[in-house]
């Protein structure tokens, strides 16, 4: 399973850091991928990171914003979100895909086997 942390709500130019805690997969070996859903608008893919952390791909809507880093001895994700803006406003779902090609982690929400429950993000003035 996966469980994400550390959402909440704050203005715009601050930061968050998402924790996405994992057990039963191994981040040597699976991929981990941040998703977000904004009200209103489909899913969609912001950060990953592929097995033993050798691929990392960021959408360009938060590339130079957003960095998705791992500490695998805790088989925890991390994304941290800086100079967040209105716009970010979403919930946000970490996704676990169970053993998938070395070196590839997509925005393809059918090549992720587990998903957690989401945590809010709400970016206002």
């Amino acid at each position: 399973q996966v469980v994400e942390s550390g959402g909440g709500f704050v203005q715009p130019g601050q930061s968050l850091s998402l924790s996405c805690e994992t057990s039963g997969f191994s981040l040597e070996e699976d991929a981990i991928g941040w998703f977000r859903q904004a009200p209103g608008k489909e899913r969609e893919g912001v950060s990953c990171i592929s097995d033993g952390g050798r691929t990392i791909r960021h959408v360009d809507s938060v590339k130079g914003r957003f960095t998705i880093s791992r500490e695998a001895a805790e088989d925890t994700v991390y994304l941290q979100m800086n100079s967040l803006k209105p716009e970010d406003t979403a919930v946000y779902y970490c996704a676990a895909a169970w053993r998938p090609s070395p070196n590839i982690c997509t925005f393809v929400e059918g090549q992720y086997d587990v998903w957690g429950q989401g945590t809010q993000v709400t970016v206002s003035s």
